[in-house]
């Protein structure tokens, strides 16, 4: 058996002993050997393999399963810019405190002083944002070989946990197994599968926050904790708001107008929490970062990742979870945030009722509204995440995720397929038009591979929505707005969807829309088109409605 096979062989055995069950794959030349040795494991069935010709798609697709199966995702690509295109997925995985294992093939030392082609500085790639770097030695078959791959393959998957990790491969020639199985020593791991290196938790598990005390405190969700902190905001009394509005959040004390109520300075001033506790990673609205930048409000943050949301600098506390109990419950601070929530929800609808169809706050209204129980709803970033935390009712029976950690457009069609693969359940993507065309390679499904049931609404205002939100979309830029914000790009979806194979349905009717929401097996597209111009007066008309209901 030729170093390079053996050594791909022997770490992906290894990965699969510590519990690998899916993997991404890339094709190329030099990461060949890690190629037939994924293969080998899925027509064992030892692993589930995805193939992707586009790498920013493969990783995104890896972040999407990572996301939803809460344990690491190995994505393997070959060397050269196939590697530098992880790097987005690298860096939203690093902020989100997603497990994922990199896998890049490199050439071996001689090869990169020699300048051959497609070669570039692999090592530390992805700079800060791994959670473990570590370039292996070139394989050699002499004894020790086996050990020391093995190990270092659960160094990796320890490291994995709750980020990404990234080992570079540099690979002999050949690249391809060549039919000799003589090795110098055993290469087989541990007895009845077990993992080569056993680790053991000798800590007192996760770290809890120790000063929770107030009576009057409020909590904040970005992740995946919506169900705990649900609960311990019923419990304790907080009232717990999400910046995906109340979709995902249950119990008494969700309140599912939160991100109009923290947008209103009167009821701030009357309704000013003691202390926040925040879940995750807050950073899509203005009003909570006010909020946590307010010197007078104590911040505790149960976050596993890196990268503080602290726009003041000023956190009391960090922990990975939270668990302690605060002062004596304060009922009458809770209920004032739930008749504040159930003011602000029947003027919130009622002034939707009044909009014409379609915008992007009755989309997402509409969408959620008509999922199925137990459905996923993946959200692009910018306009989709807004939309559905300041429109969307409440459902506590749907689960949500969100690219949060660096908040890019990056890979986001990949995300939701790879979501949707590993839920149970029906899955539906909520994107902008920008954000689905910025990952259409996302549709690119080889013949063998397989076909998520997931339904990606595109709401298409040809161009970029979010902008007319923003002081770019004040009328004294209007010379500029177009061009070099609104961007609008004139493409044909259904041509595009098209050209993929992907069964594409353009509703212009709201009848048609929930029509086509109907659950359906299978990927398909629902395309909306709206009209860019009218959506700064709607989120205008809205927010007046809101406020005059609580203010007068």
């Amino acid at each position: 058996m030729n170093p390079s096979t053996a050594q791909a062989e022997v770490i992906i055995d290894e990965l699969v002993r510590n519990g690998l069950r899916e993997a991404v794959l890339s094709p190329g030349s030099r990461n060949a050997p890690l190629a037939f040795a994924l293969h080998r494991a899925a027509e064992a069935d030892r692993l589930r393999l995805h193939v992707r010709i586009d790498e920013r798609s493969a990783g995104f697709l890896a972040l999407g399963v990572a996301a939803r199966t809460k344990r690491p995702v190995v994505v393997v690509c070959t060397s050269g810019t196939a590697a530098t295109n992880l790097h987005p997925a690298v860096s939203e995985a690093f902020h989100s405190g997603i497990p994922m294992i990199v896998l890049t093939a490199d050439r071996p030392p001689e090869l990169r002083a020699a300048g051959a082609n497609q070669t570039i500085d692999q090592y530390r790639l992805y700079g800060s944002e791994t959670r473990l770097f570590d370039e292996l030695a070139v394989a050699e078959n002499r004894p020790g070989q086996n050990a020391y791959w093995r190990s270092q393959a659960c160094r990796a998957w320890d490291a994995a946990g709750n980020g990404p990790v990234h080992l570079n491969l540099p690979f002999r020639e050949p690249l391809v197994p060549t039919g000799d199985a003589d090795w110098c020593e055993p290469l087989a791991g541990r007895p009845e599968g077990g993992r080569w290196t056993e680790v053991s938790d000798l800590g007192d598990g996760p770290s809890a926050l120790s000063r929770l005390g107030a009576s009057r405190g409020l909590v904040l969700v970005a992740g995946g904790a919506a169900e705990g902190a649900s609960a311990w905001g019923e419990r304790y009394g907080w009232p717990v708001l999400s910046e995906t509005g109340g979709v995902g959040l249950s119990g008494k004390a969700a309140i599912s107008t939160g991100m109009w109520l923290l947008n209103l300075p009167e009821f701030v001033r009357r309704h000013r929490p003691e202390q926040v506790l925040c879940v995750g990673r807050n950073t899509v609205f203005r009003q909570v970062q006010r909020l946590l930048a307010d010197t007078g409000v104590e911040v505790l943050l149960a976050h596993g990742g890196v990268d503080w949301p602290a726009p003041a600098h000023n956190v009391r506390e960090v922990a990975e979870t939270f668990g302690s109990a605060p002062g004596p419950a304060d009922h009458d601070w809770l209920l004032g945030w739930q008749q504040a929530d159930h003011k602000a929800s029947a003027a919130l609808h009622a002034a939707l009722d009044l909009e014409r169809w379609p915008n992007g706050p009755i989309i997402a209204r509409d969408l959620v509204d008509a999922l199925p129980r137990s459905s996923l709803l993946v959200l692009g970033s910018s306009n989709p995440t807004r939309d559905v935390a300041l429109a969307a009712r409440h459902r506590p029976d749907v689960a949500v995720h969100r690219n949060r950690g660096v908040a890019g457009i990056d890979g986001t069609v990949s995300t939701a397929i790879g979501s949707a693969l590993a839920h149970e359940g029906p899955s539906y993507a909520l994107l902008g038009d920008l954000t689905f065309l910025h990952d259409s390679n996302g549709l690119a499904l080889g013949p063998a591979e397989e076909r998520p049931d997931l339904t990606i609404v595109v709401l298409n205002d040809d161009g970029g929505g979010i902008f007319s939100l923003l002081e770019q979309g004040n009328p004294e830029h209007s010379s500029s707005f177009e061009r070099v914000f609104g961007t609008p790009h004139g493409t044909d979806l259904a041509q595009l969807c098209g050209a993929h194979g992907v069964p594409h349905t353009l509703v212009r009717q709201r009848s048609d829309f929930l029509e086509a929401l109907r659950w359906r097996p299978g990927l398909r597209v629902v395309e909306v088109q709206a009209d860019r111009a009218e959506l700064r007066g709607v989120h205008e008309r809205l927010h007046a409605a809101v406020r005059s209901a609580l203010h007068g």
